[in-house]
């Protein structure tokens, strides 16, 4: 076997693991709404354990009803009355011989009032959280004992419904985490003051979790750095691990950061695999309990090289079983070329932050797992064939899905390459994952047999003379340029060809047009070289980028010099000029420019696809062929409309 640690038996207290691979937790927006688990949350856990990982620990758990909810369609465990859904849960991923650890969980001062049943915040002491933005009230002493008995009863209820053990976030600056750190506990009683005092909030919990359910797995999730300035350092991590292990917790969780930093726990692209492995590796040095660490992993081989150089006992894959679910399942059958890779793109925890299921730009089933699954997929196809016109992400995913239900799919790519705009999306700094995820795409088109015809054009009498079941037109956009004065100059590029190299421009005054993930992009590659200038014509920045990334993209910008004017649309392109007028003044601004390049997005060819809606009887288009988008986008279209075609 390839990757004999990643695969190998392992233990936490008396637990039995069938490999070495972790769930860890993540919020996903896919529990009811009274706090029970619901067919969709169950399936989306069920999925990850059939795919091959040996413990999962579910999402942040609702422990406080009234003062603790973290998102209006998370898991509770406060009382009886969510046991039932959180057994169904536990039975479905024990069919595969997975376990699972419910995670207890306590925003403190890292949420907003408007979210509470009883309309504030609570925290050890009175200090905002510099994110949320909010004052919470500094909890009395008696709150503080009766907020343990609500840990405590918690872990009842997870033990009631037959899970394996619970894990306590006390990372992350939550509620647990902020009476731990000399940064937000300023007490004075029996819960602040020194490390012990410090610490009494969580030796209370686990030492009554122990004490009443014996024998019962207490994992902790800790951050072993908050890196901030008076916060934990990974000096108190350690002091912190070797505490917990001293009073009796069966496996120490390693993660880093607050939401001040939050960039350090979930990482977008710019972060390289294993970036903070030093956190793990120190912590499990001194400690002799199992240590669990996310480490950035996007691939097979990263996990087993942790696993090699001892940095944990166990790896924990978060976004990579977002993206993938079987990641395990094909590592382990030497499929690695299969798994699709998380991008790092942080638009699964865009859109759970938002309170909406969470999505993937690799995975279309993410948080659909009820809706798109080997039980639901129909295999009709019966050796029909189906035209697909386009090997970009949504006529690769279209192909694959129809190929799984026994179509006979053939592909139409003019160009000499799959992938469509994806080859632009992945030139940029550190985006080489998107050029993995088009390998992975190809791959799975030669895994199911799919016939495709690269530098062929598609045309209504070439697809007629494969008497096809039908045709999805999945062509991409074509590259707007604005119709203004002069904007078909030599000097006028398109963004699509300045990413891909064609163009050596150097010491110039550029003016990029357009301010979103593509116009961004564009100017950071730029930026290296020329004076950039870009211009927005609305208030908006990077959308639809998550903060983090934006911050990032924003962050090199301006240590590149380049300079963003937003409310500013172009008027005119003229003799090493770009013309604008504010669309609040009207005041027009005249900017020097030897190139001018256009990022303002694409728009669908229409005439193209009515010719085969004109053609044939059954057609359908995806991706930017339907409404432009992101990769992901494209793949959900293509997957949804393949699922029923």
């Amino acid at each position: 076997m390839k990757y004999e640690k990643l695969f190998s038996r392992g233990k936490i207290g008396s637990l039995e693991l069938k490999n070495r691979i972790v769930m860890p937790p993540m919020g996903c927006s896919l529990a009811n709404a009274d706090g029970t688990a619901s067919p969709e949350i169950i399936r989306y856990y069920e999925e990850r354990a059939k795919g091959g990982c040996a413990l999962i620990y579910t999402e942040v758990t609702c422990v406080d009803e009234e003062r603790g909810g973290a998102g209006y369609f998370q898991l509770h465990a406060a009382e009886p009355k969510y046991v039932q859904g959180l057994q169904k849960l536990a039975n479905a991923v024990h069919k595969y011989d997975t376990k699972i650890f419910l995670q207890l969980h306590h925003p403190g001062r890292e949420i907003s009032a408007s979210m509470q049943k009883a309309g504030e915040i609570i925290a050890p002491s009175a200090i905002p959280c510099p994110v949320v933005g909010e004052m919470p009230r500094a909890m009395t002493t008696e709150e503080c004992e009766a907020m343990v008995k609500k840990f405590i009863k918690a872990a009842f209820m997870a033990k009631m419904a037959g899970m394996d053990g619970v894990e306590l976030h006390a990372a992350h600056g939550y509620l647990l985490n902020q009476f731990m750190s000399p940064l937000t506990n300023k007490r004075t009683d029996k819960y602040g003051g020194n490390f012990f005092g410090r610490m009494r909030f969580i030796s209370e919990i686990i030492i009554g979790i122990r004490y009443s359910l014996p024998g019962f797995p207490v994992s902790v999730r800790i951050s072993a750095s908050e890196y901030q300035d008076g916060g934990l350092t990974l000096e108190d991590g350690v002091k912190i691990a070797r505490y917990l292990e001293s009073i009796g917790v069966s496996a120490i969780n390693v993660s880093c950061g607050t939401y001040a930093t939050g960039n350090t726990i979930v990482e977008p692209y710019f972060r390289d695999e294993m970036w903070k492995k030093e956190l793990a590796a120190t912590i499990k040095k001194n400690v002799k309990i199992p240590v669990i660490a996310v480490n950035t992993v996007k691939h097979p081989a990263t996990a087993e090289k942790l696993l090699e150089e001892g940095v944990s006992d166990f790896v924990a894959l978060g976004r990579a079983q977002l993206a993938d679910p079987e990641f395990g399942k094909k590592a382990k059958e030497g499929k690695e070329h299969l798994i699709r890779n998380c991008m790092g793109c942080m638009f699964c925890f865009k859109a759970a932050a938002m309170g909406l299921p969470i999505i993937c730009n690799a995975n279309p089933n993410l948080g659909m797992e009820t809706l798109y699954n080997e039980d639901t997929l129909i295999k009709n196809g019966d050796g029909r064939t189906v035209a697909i016109i386009g090997g970009g992400p949504g006529g690769m995913q279209a192909a694959s899905v129809l190929a799984r239900r026994g179509f006979k799919p053939v592909l139409f790519e003019k160009s000499d390459k799959l992938g469509g705009s994806m080859n632009f999306a992945k030139m940029p700094p550190h985006k080489e994952l998107v050029g993995e995820l088009i390998d992975v795409l190809a791959a799975e088109l030669k895994e199911y047999g799919v016939d495709v015809r690269l530098n062929t054009e598609a045309t209504v009498e070439a697809v007629r003379e494969l008497n096809p079941y039908g045709v999805i037109v999945a062509t991409g956009g074509a590259p707007i340029k604005l119709p203004v004065p002069g904007a078909d100059a030599d000097n006028v590029l398109l963004a699509q060809d300045v990413v891909a190299g064609k163009y050596d421009i150097k010491g110039k005054n550029v003016v990029v047009i357009g301010a979103g993930i593509t116009g961004l992009e564009t100017a950071e590659i730029l930026g290296a070289d020329n004076k950039v200038t870009v211009i927005e014509m609305t208030g908006n920045v990077g959308e639809p980028l998550y903060p983090s990334v934006k911050r990032y993209l924003l962050g090199v910008l301006a240590e590149q010099g380049t300079v963003i004017k937003t409310m500013e649309g172009l008027t005119e392109i003229k003799d090493g000029k770009v013309i604008t007028r504010n669309s609040v003044t009207a005041f027009p601004t005249e900017l020097d420019a030897d190139y001018v390049v256009f990022a303002a997005g694409v728009r669908p060819n229409t005439a193209f696809a009515d010719e085969f809606f004109a053609a044939f009887d059954k057609v359908t288009k995806v991706g930017d062929a339907s409404v432009p988008g992101l990769i992901g986008d494209a793949l959900r279209e293509a997957n949804a409309k393949a699922w029923v075609f």
